[in-house]
This record gives structure tokens, C-alpha cells and sequence, in this order.
């Protein structure tokens, strides 16, 4: 491959991956309502004796309400990720048909008789959050080349609010139903049957890869791929992912602000500042609270923090806890089924994460250019 296709082919990946960041960031607060005030409505339920799994019967009490939105906006994140996807593609015009096609393929029954006119047994659990990445991706190439049109002027103020949302869902429908959804929404329930079944090593080893991909960039592509990936389990009903996902995002921060207190003669004395504020931004769930320490010694702070989330995640896993709510760190701990050993998984983490980077890090005057690094740590700082 020509370095002239390489580049070409890197800046379309690179349009792809903000394209689907877009439709993440406007999809992360109907996830965070959805699952709070689910979490809610269920900690009603238990509170005034309805009972946790009654509550959905329960029609007109308080929790019920709370439920009610909590479903509201869990189901309605799915066709909003792939809506502002393809708004992110396409503009105005692609945002109506990216949230029709991946809203329709969300249901099981059209996609139980779509099945049946191909041949394919399954489908009733809808295509989840990948169906809708997918549909949305095509919602907006699609919008966009019809966008891009040559019409008559007198043509030319229909485009946007008739004719290219009403061809793209023409062209679109039967692609993404027949030859996307049901496919996509068999596999989607394997998924959720496995992940359903997973206990001892198999927990744990999701549990670590989760943890370490949370760590691994902070914040960027890869941790955002982790969190995406438990945030959609939440519609499913599957909670453990996600606690697992925040546990890990929580440590990189705690961890290496822990080192920093023990060990301040290994950082730049800037750092030190930096650590107080990483503890809070730990704790609110803000893995970017890392980058600093990252960027001044990325060898031995990234394989420090991945090693340290990875052990929090599995052992979250590995115990079964739960985590409804996508987002808030330490403010929702009471939302899941075992808070204690929600901070218990963050605690050990933190620690091993402390530990190995105190342990891998010279003292701060033997590290590389020690003038230069500290004002590299400080600009780091500024950064975050």
C-alpha cells in the first residue's frame, strides 16, 4: 500500500471513529437517566415493600414512575446512538433515518418475521448497540450521497426534510432489516446468553480484558470501546460489565495519585498537586485524571495502571457485582447490588496499580532529562 492510500485510509478510520464518539457522547445522558432512575425505582420498590421485582406490576406507586422513566430512556438510547451517528455523517438530513433504522431493528417481533422471509430462526431480542452502529453508519453515508446530489433549484429546499430522509430509509429498510438486523440480533443474544453464563475463570478473564482496556488509553478509542460495550449490556439487563467497566476506570487516577503520596520522591514535584485533584477525579469516574502521570513516564505508568484496573475488573466479575447506572463513580455505589465490594474491587486495584508503579518508577533526579521532565509534568498537569 502506497504511503499516499495509507494516509487516506488513516483519515477515514480516524472520520469514523469521531463520527461514532458523536454518537456516544449524545447517547451517554439517556443511558445515565435510563439507568439511575431504573436503579431508583427498584431501590423505591425495596424501600416501601413493593419488592424489587414487583415493581413493573406495581402501576401508579412512586417507584413505578421511576421505572418507567429508567426504561424510557434505556430504550431510547439505542436509536439515539444511531441517529447522531449518522447526524455526525450526514448532517440534519441523516439523523431521522439512522434513528428510524436502528429504532426498528430494535424490534423483535419485525425482525421474528423478518427471519422467517429469509430463513433464519431468531431475532426476538432486537440487534442491540452494535445493530444501531452499524445502521447508523449507513444512514449516513447513504443520506450523504443523496445530499450531494445535483437537483433543479426549485428541488433543492425539499432535499433535506423530504427527499433524502424519505430515499434514505427507502434504500436503507430492507438492507438493514433483513440482511442486518436478524443476523446481528441472533448474535446479540448469543452475547447476552454467554455473558449471562459466565462464572469463575471465564468472568475473570473478561473482567481483566475490560479492565485493561479501560486503562489503556484513558479516555480514548480503546476505553471508549470497553465503556460502549457495557453501557449496551445495560439495556439487556446484564449490570456486571458495567461495574466492572467503572471500577477500572476509577482506579488509574486513585492508583497512581496513592503512589505519588508514598513515593513523592519519584515524581516531579509539581505532581504532587496533580495527585490530590487525581483522587477526586478517580473517584468521580474520570480515568483522564491519569493522562499526566502517562504522559511524562508512559513505559512504566501505562502497564501500571492496565495491570491495576485489569485485577479490579476481574474481581468485580468474578464476584458478581453490579452496576446499573452508567457514569457517576462513587456517587452511585449505593445502585449496586454489593457496594462494599464495589469499593473493595477499586481499593485492590488502586493498590496493585500504587504498588507497581512505585515499585518500576527511579527516583524522579534518575529519570530521563530531569529539568526537562519537569517541565513536561507540568504542562501535563496544565493539560488535564
Amino acid at each position: 500500500m502506497s504511503s499516499k492510500a495509507e494516509s487516506k485510509m488513516r483519515s477515514h478510520l480516524t472520520k469514523v471513529k469521531e463520527d461514532l464518539m458523536t454518537g456516544v457522547s449524545y447517547m451517554i445522558p439517556f443511558v445515565t437517566i435510563g439507568g439511575i432512575f431504573l436503579a431508583l425505582g427498584y431501590a423505591v420498590a425495596g424501600a416501601t415493600g413493593t419488592g424489587v421485582q414487583d415493581v413493573f406490576g406495581a402501576t401508579g406507586t412512586f417507584g413505578w414512575f421511576l421505572a418507567q422513566i429508567g426504561v424510557a430512556g434505556l430504550t431510547i438510547m439505542v436509536p439515539i446512538l444511531g441517529a447522531y451517528i449518522a447526524y455526525a455523517i450526514a448532517d440534519r438530513p441523516g439523523l431521522a433515518p439512522g434513528f428510524l433504522l436502528s429504532w426498528i431493528i430494535q424490534q423483535g417481533d419485525v425482525l421474528v418475521a423478518a427471519g422467517e422471509v429469509i430463513g433464519l430462526e431468531g431475532g426476538a431480542a432486537g440487534a442491540g448497540y452494535l445493530g444501531a452502529l452499524v445502521a447508523g453508519l449507513l444512514a449516513g453515508y447513504v443520506a450523504r450521497w443523496i445530499k450531494n446530489w445535483s437537483v433543479p433549484s426549485f428541488i433543492q429546499p425539499m432535499m433535506p426534510v423530504l427527499i433524502v430522509p424519505v430515499l434514505t430509509m427507502a434504500i436503507l429498510s430492507p438492507l438493514v432489516i433483513l440482511v442486518l438486523g436478524v443476523p446481528v440480533a441472533i448474535g446479540n443474544a448469543a452475547l447476552t446468553a454467554y455473558l449471562e453464563s459466565l462464572q469463575g475463570g471465564q468472568a475473570l478473564l473478561i473482567g481483566g480484558i475490560l479492565g485493561a482496556m479501560m486503562a489503556f488509553d484513558m479516555g480514548g478509542p480503546v476505553n471508549k470501546v470497553a465503556y460502549v460495550f457495557a453501557t449496551g449490556l445495560i439495556t439487556e439487563g446484564i449490570y456486571e460489565p458495567m461495574a466492572a467497566v467503572m471500577i477500572a476506570g476509577m482506579i488509574p487516577p486513585i492508583g497512581l495519585a496513592i503512589s505519588n503520596f508514598i513515593a513523592p520522591h519519584k515524581y516531579a514535584e509539581e505532581m504532587y498537586e496533580n495527585a490530590k485533584s487525581g483522587i477526586i477525579l478517580g473517584f468521580s469516574f474520570i480515568t483522564e485524571g491519569a493522562i499526566p502521570y502517562a504522559s511524562a513516564d508512559p513505559i512504566r505508568v501505562i502497564p501500571s495502571i492496565m495491570v491495576g484496573s485489569a485485577v479490579g475488573a476481574a474481581m468485580s466479575m468474578s464476584l458478581g457485582v453490579t452496576m446499573p447506572a452508567p457514569h457517576g463513580g462513587i456517587f452511585v455505589v449505593p445502585l449496586s447490588n454489593s457496594p462494599l465490594m464495589f469499593f473493595a474491587a477499586i481499593i485492590i486495584g488502586s493498590l496493585v496499580t500504587a504498588a507497581l508503579a512505585t515499585l518500576l518508577k527511579p527516583d524522579y533526579e534518575e529519570g530521563v532529562g530531569a529539568a526537562g521532565g519537569a517541565e513536561a509534568g507540568a504542562a501535563a498537569g496544565s493539560d488535564d
